[in-house]
Parts: structure tokens; sequence; C-alpha cells
């Protein structure tokens, strides 16, 4: 079967792959839309560790249910539009035993340390397969990443008191705008782009901030009578971002992960002390998360197509890679249409 495939530094092609043996307990999806993600923009472009060349890449799915197995329950059944938990849980290290699946320390991520779902057909067990009722499989491609930035804000506790700054207008970040103003916070977000920052605010974000152009401090103060935002969410990764996180966060503030920085951070580790912090990580999502996404999306509030920068066919496919790594700010999501 037809499939994307990386097979070294800024070599992407498409490969016929063997077809997957399906197993009695798993599902056999046929893949329809399938996004391209951070992680895969930095396996493409040698930069991530946990990748072994040749992948083939892709977690986040839209998918019709083609066959199920014989052990598979009743609520799954051919002709169903669905996504996937594109994570790995072994049940036996200390995140499993805590109930917090998502972070665990031997998980294998689809397109990243296991082959992924750029491909025209995939099986997986029928516990990672999540029904998305009404949604299309276009709009079910972005489910796994909104649901990231879900998790971030159920991992900072946010209610309807808070002021939440989320840095990074990216879909990971967008997701915790949405879910920041689902909990009725007030949410200010933060990027280098005034497009991401104008969609940002039509999904629920009350002010925003160029920080390439404007005084982060000085505006963050105004904005909360100078006491700075009582949860700052880092959607980035960057040095740079990291460090803005516990300098602008409010004194017992709440300071949460996600982007994974690329070089080594500096902190003040004073402002940890002083303003007595919690710093917490923030990966993957969790299966309520995923069920929330679902939820909002239904509503048909979602400016789905803004969100998606650009569909294309597998075979045009290495070309829009190579075109979003030279012009990575202005991409929310690449589609591939199987």
């Amino acid at each position: 079967m037809k499939a994307i495939q990386i097979s070294a530094e800024r070599q992407m092609g498409v490969v016929d792959i063997p077809e997957m043996e399906m197993k009695s307990d798993e599902v056999q999806l046929r893949l329809e839309y399938v996004g391209f993600c951070g992680s895969d923009l930095s396996t493409y472009l040698g930069k991530n560790p946990m990748v072994k060349m040749p992948v083939v890449p892709g977690h986040e799915v839209g998918a019709v249910i083609e066959k199920v197995g014989a052990d598979v329950p009743d609520g799954l059944k051919p002709g169903m539009v669905v996504t996937c938990n594109p994570y790995t849980n072994c049940g036996k290290c200390a995140s499993c035993r805590n109930g917090r699946v998502n972070a665990c320390e031997h998980n294998e991520t689809l397109g990243v340390q296991r082959w992924g779902a750029m491909r025209e057909r995939i099986c997986l067990p029928w516990e990672k397969v999540i029904p998305a009722g009404l949604l299309t499989p276009r709009t079910c491609a972005l489910i796994e990443p909104m649901s990231v930035g879900f998790h971030a804000v159920s991992r900072a506790q946010v209610t309807d008191i808070d002021v939440v700054l989320v840095i990074g207008c990216g879909m990971v970040g967008m997701g915790a705008v949405v879910r920041s103003a689902q909990r009725g916070a007030t949410v200010v977000a933060a990027d280098i782009d005034d497009e991401k920052l104008a969609l940002a605010r039509q999904m629920g974000a009350s002010y925003t901030i160029n920080t390439r152009t404007e005084d982060v401090h000085k505006r963050l103060r105004e904005m909360t009578s100078g006491f700075g935002p009582d949860v700052v969410i880092e959607a980035v990764g960057s040095s740079a971002t990291y460090q803005m996180a516990v300098d602008e966060v409010a004194f017992t503030g709440r300071v949460i992960c996600i982007g994974y920085a690329k070089t080594e951070v500096s902190f003040q580790t004073k402002y940890f002390v002083q303003k007595e912090l919690d710093i917490r990580g923030s990966r993957n999502a969790q299966p309520s998360d995923f069920r929330a996404v679902i939820h909002y999306l239904e509503r048909g509030t979602c400016p789905v197509d803004k969100l998606i920068s650009k569909e294309v066919l597998p075979e045009e496919a290495p070309a829009a890679m190579q075109q979003w790594a030279e012009n990575p700010g202005k991409v929310f999501r690449i589609l591939v249409k199987f």
C-alpha cells in the first residue's frame, strides 16, 4: 500500500509498504486525512532524537473503520468515522501505576518511536480507536493536537478567576486558548504573527500580544493590575519563551511546559522560590481530553478551515514539507489526503 516515508534528513517520498495483518483485538482503519505536526517537521529536518530512520510519520488521524477483529466490542463498526489515540502505555511504569498513562515512561507515539499513520490503511488495538460522532474525517485530523492543549489546561487547573497567558498560537496553543476560555478564564494569547493572534481572539482570547513588536512585561502588567498572569502555558519550546514564562507569571502562579526546547535553558532560579511557583510538565493527552475536543468541535463554532493551511495528496507532501520548513511560522496544519 501507499505510504509517505522520511528516509533521512530532508528526504521524503512516497513508497510502497506491506499491508498490516489485523489481529483479533484490532481495528483496520482506512486513512482519509493525516496531519503533519511539529514533531514530523523536526524529523524531516533531522532534529528529532527519538526517531529511527526510515520512518512513516503521522499521528493526527481522520479515518473510517474498514474492518473489525473478532474480539472487538460491538461499539466499533465498519463505516464509523474515528480518530485514534496515538500513544502506547506499558501499564507497569510509575506514570501508568498512577493512572497518568499519557506520560508513560515507555510510550511509543505513532510516527515517532514507531511507524505512523501516513499510509492508506493501519491496524490498531480497538482501545486506541476513538469514535468521532458526526465529525468529518477532515476535522478529525485536528483532534489530537488540540487535545494536547486541552490537557495542558487541565494540568494548570485553570478556573474562572485566572488570567492565563498562552505563549505560542500554533495548533496546540490554540487548544489551550479554547479550553481556558471554556473554563471562564481571561485568556491572553502571545505570538509573533498577527494573523495567528487575530484567530486566537476568534477562538476565545480576550487580549493578544505580539512578542516581537510589543513590550510583553508592560502589557501584561497593564492587563493584570500589576500582578502578572496566574497561569502561563508555554507552547513554543524555545529558551526565550521558557524564560518569559517564569519571568512573567504572578507570584504563586503556575507554569505549564508543553514545548520541547531544542537547547539548554538558563533560569533565574530565585524566582522559583521567591514566587513559590508550580512548574509542571504537560505531555500528550488523556482520553478525556480527546472527548472534550470532540465535544467542542461538534458545536460547529471552531473555524476549522482557518486552522488548515493546506491539503495535499501524498505525492505533493515532500514539496509541502519543504515549504513549511522554509516558513514555519505561517503554518497551522498541513493535511495529507489519502
